[in-house]
């Protein structure tokens, strides 16, 4: 009894050329920077808002954190009333800043934080 002959249906892999195999081991990807697209209030406050629509404390800290680096930590500490460092332990990733602090830390970055129904 003969069986049946199959057939293939992959296709062979695609060969790449020694020259690609080794600039794709060598590739490297850098880390995302929100900090590059937060050039406009409109920019910020959307990025603001889609922290707090993560209902997540720790992504609002963070978000705070990279608005304030973008404006100049030593600025919105001024603007805040708090001092630098102080500033800088409040936005830690985990930190557990009081609601005073985030609202001074969020006027002072010039953004008004809202609720609206959910």
């Amino acid at each position: 009894m003969t069986s049946k002959q199959h057939v293939r249906t992959s296709k062979k892999p695609a060969t790449r050329s020694a020259a690609a195999v080794k600039a794709r081991k060598h590739a490297k990807l850098s880390a995302f920077d929100a900090a590059k697209f937060l050039d406009s209030d409109d920019a910020v406050a959307e990025f603001i808002d889609a922290a707090l629509e993560t209902g997540e404390p720790a992504v609002l800290i963070r978000a705070l954190s990279e608005v304030a680096r973008v404006q100049g930590m030593a600025k919105v500490a001024k603007r805040s009333g708090l001092g630098r460092e102080s500033l800088y332990k409040a936005l830690q990733p985990t930190s557990h800043p009081r609601l005073e602090t985030i609202m001074r830390v969020a006027q002072a970055l010039g953004i008004r934080l809202h609720a609206s129904a959910a």
